[in-house]
């Protein structure tokens, strides 16, 4: 009862359970038994399926309850995944029914992501089998830390305390080499009832809880509010004016007035409002588990797969990481093949850059010289996206360091991110951006404002090509041209850069290429900050240099103009040698160009 005499409420206390184990062990008698033990089946629902199987001729069993479909029942397995619903006298669970099928390992796994606590079930008749090992791996890769294990069908075996005591020795082993430490283990009979709710004489030798005693020890997980505020955005809606960033926490809490970040973008603005469904005030708070929308106070673009952050609790944003990865797929997981990696709403290409380490998952054996994974093994490895990803290893933000791998339309695999060292030199620079963007000093006045006095936006135009091809007399004559129509234009040459901040280089032309490139990079995002329309040309510019000054000028753009006569790569504008040898004609279709994506707008242009 409650402080105040009355019933206490168990809704807030209500606690997922997945029970997990072999097909043929007695899951779907175990649930159907706390069912019935519990009172918490429909009125009549007992007596129905009793009277069906005796019409049937089948002998009952408390598997039944379960099977939805008249076709699972003629099978005598049940493969439907549901969650279900009982209460005890302390509170109330769901049991996310999670089937032992090894083809539906894949349910497993969906299922026991959302779990707090499993009960893992192996039949005393047959031993530890391959799948409970296999069962037992998922449970920790997906971090589950409270499991007990149900020894069932102990009457198959007269109720032998050395039986229990050779499987608990066995099975306790395995999991110990997991780290994993089993609460309990509890030796019942589900199809007659012992030691599921009250312990009975066939098994005087046990002292321990019962099932529904064991769940009622499991700990309620709290709510991860302490942890980082963590926001994959699902969709952007436009209502009147505003434009609602709808999604749900998944951990963290998040107010009005907070400054948030958007990974991967880096895009960032102040929260203005929070906007509930069907309340009668809106909230100036929002906490985990919550689904709202918030509207910011400056329209930046945002999209499904962002995640939005605190700026003072950036996740890590790159294109590779470490994982374990349990396959389920039919076809091997090896490199070169191609998936889609599914994390939160964010949907990517992903292959494999790396096999560390293959896996058997039921005997826990290395499997050595092996550059793939077989269906249903595990492998420690490292995955490379086709774009960045915004994530966090799994020990800090589980809901962010889980991931499933899918082929076409079906999920062939699921994975936590374990570990992260930027490796490349794009990821060494990524991390020094968000860095560099997180501590800038923000000027008060807005890029928009810079727009609107410019009369045109800020932006990195790269005039590339062959040795004497007439970059150089173009990129002079288009800063004269836009200087002359009041636009704020700067010629940064790349040797300006190397005889000034770059001058500590040893040798810019070789080993400090790259380095030189991220200078021209970090001098030129000053100009973009400031509102200029920044031209720079080099022969040295290769694709890698062009995707880091992109990265570095981000959120302003970059424009590649190319002069060729045959482009290479996949630059913005091309111009024929001929037409740059006409460097007037030249620059006038740059700037024609640059009005058509809004670049140069006009002065007191309405923005």
């Amino acid at each position: 009862m409650g402080d105040n005499g009355s019933a206490p409420d168990l809704s807030s206390r209500l606690l997922r359970l997945v029970i997990v184990g072999h097909v043929d062990h007695g899951k779907s008698t175990l649930v159907g038994r706390l069912l019935s033990d519990t009172g918490s089946l429909p009125d009549g629902k007992l007596d129905f399926v009793r009277d069906i199987c005796k019409q049937q001729g089948k002998e009952f069993e408390f598997a039944f309850l379960l099977d939805a479909l008249e076709e699972e029942q003629e099978q005598g397995i049940t493969i439907d995944t549901s969650q279900i619903f009982f209460s005890t006298t302390q509170r109330k669970y769901v049991i996310i029914d999670a089937p032992g099928h090894k083809e539906f390992l894949k349910n497993m796994v969906t299922g026991a992501a959302d779990a707090e606590a499993a009960l893992l079930l192996i039949d005393a008749n047959e031993g530890v089998q391959e799948q409970s090992r296999r069962h037992g791996y998922i449970l920790k890769l997906l971090g589950l830390t409270q499991v007990a294990v149900v020894i069932n069908k102990m009457d198959l075996v007269g109720y032998d305390e050395k039986v229990y005591n050779n499987i608990k020795s066995e099975y306790t082993a395995f999991l110990n080499s997991l780290g994993v430490e089993a609460r309990e283990f509890i030796p019942v009979s589900a199809k007659l009832g012992v030691n599921i709710a009250a312990s009975k004489d066939e098994m005087s030798w046990y002292k321990g809880p019962t099932v529904l005693d064991m769940v009622d020890q499991f700990e309620k997980k709290p709510p991860p509010d302490h942890l980082p505020f963590r926001f994959p955005v699902q969709d952007v809606y436009k209502f009147d004016e505003r434009r609602i960033i709808a999604g749900r926490i998944e951990s963290g809490k998040l107010k009005t007035g907070d400054r948030v970040i958007f990974s991967p973008s880096n895009k960032q603005a102040v929260v203005n409002s929070i906007e509930a469904w069907s309340v009668p005030e809106q909230p100036s708070s929002a906490t985990s588990s919550e689904s709202i929308g918030f509207t910011l106070d400056e329209q930046i673009f945002v999209e499904r797969g962002d995640v939005c952050t605190l700026m003072d609790q950036l996740p890590i944003v790159s294109t590779t990481f470490d994982a374990n990865v349990f396959w389920m797929g039919k076809r091997n997981l090896e490199k070169g093949r191609k998936f889609t990696l599914k994390l939160n709403t964010q949907e990517v290409e992903c292959e494999v850059l790396e096999f560390k380490k293959a896996i058997d998952a039921s005997t826990l054996e290395t499997l050595t010289d092996q550059n793939y994974i077989a269906k249903n093994d595990v492998a420690e490895l490292t995955l490379k996206t086709r774009n960045p990803v915004a994530f966090d290893l799994f020990g800090s933000v589980a809901t962010t360091g889980r991931f499933v791998l899918v082929d076409g339309y079906d999920v062939c695999g699921g994975g936590i991110i374990t570990t992260y060292t930027p490796t490349t030199k794009t990821d060494k620079l990524r991390d020094e951006v968000r860095t560099r963007d997180f501590n800038w000093v923000k000027s008060e006045i807005k890029p928009e404002e810079r727009a609107y006095r410019n009369g045109h936006r800020a932006a990195l135009l790269l005039i590339t090509g062959d040795p004497g091809v007439g970059k150089g007399p173009l990129a002079r004559t288009l800063e004269h041209s836009l200087f002359q129509n009041n636009f704020q234009s700067y010629l940064l040459d790349r040797r300006n850069v190397n005889l000034g901040v770059g001058a500590d280089l040893d040798d810019p032309k070789s080993t400090g290429e790259s380095e030189s490139a991220r200078r021209l990079g970090e001098v030129s995002k000053l100009f973009l900050d400031a509102g200029h329309v920044v031209i720079s040309t080099s022969n040295a510019f290769h694709r890698d240099d062009q995707a880091d000054l992109r990265l570095l000028a981000n959120p302003y753009p970059v424009v590649e103009i190319q002069i060729s006569s045959q482009s290479s790569g996949d630059p913005d504008l091309v111009l024929s040698e001929e037409e740059a040898q006409d460097a007037d004609k030249a620059s006038h279709k740059i700037q024609d160009f640059l009005k058509e994506k809004k670049i140069l707008m006009g002065h007191n242009y309405s923005i």
